[in-house]
């Protein structure tokens, strides 16, 4: 029928988050993150849970980043 609209919902979860953060690990891909201060950091995850991150830095403290924390981040590479 022409015109009818769809009432299913889009899903809750895609799981495209785990297969994004599951690639930038894999391949060592440079990040920037900006926090949701707009503060910025830059580094390599090497860890990641429902919660937060590890970003892993040179010549600086590894950081644990709170996922409500971030407000996005993004490949430097």
């Amino acid at each position: 029928m022409a015109g009818k609209v769809s009432k299913a919902k889009a899903p809750e979860q895609t799981l495209q988050e785990v297969n994004f953060l599951k690639h930038l690990i894999e391949h060592r891909v440079p990040v920037r993150v900006r926090l949701s201060d707009n503060q910025e950091v830059d580094g390599i995850i090497e860890f990641y849970d429902t919660h937060f991150i590890r970003l892993t830095r040179d010549g600086d403290p590894n950081l644990f980043l709170y996922k409500h924390d971030i407000k996005y981040l993004y490949e430097l590479a």
